[in-house]
């Protein structure tokens, strides 16, 4: 049986921004993946995917949503480079 390949996204850059974004937010925040996760009303494992910045997974603009309000920042923040570029 043929090994199922893994999604390939042409933007991986910018997945790779928001899985950093969320898990450098949630950390000032002081929190878990799982507090996270119960505040945005999604499961913590798929909270861990999108931290994610070895497997890009994409999410909905609500679950991004979701995510910026528990963590208290505006979207954008989360789509934006860390480095603020």
């Amino acid at each position: 049986m043929p090994r199922s390949k893994k999604p390939e996204f042409e933007n991986v850059d910018f997945y790779q921004d928001i899985a950093l974004n969320i898990a450098y937010y949630r950390r000032l925040a002081g929190y878990t993946q799982a507090v996270l996760a119960e505040k945005a009303q999604i499961t913590q494992p798929y909270l861990g995917s999108l931290e994610s910045i070895h497997n890009p997974r994409h999410c909905s603009l609500e679950v991004l949503f979701n995510i910026a309000r528990a963590l208290n920042v505006h979207p954008y923040q989360l789509l934006k480079p860390l480095s603020g570029d």
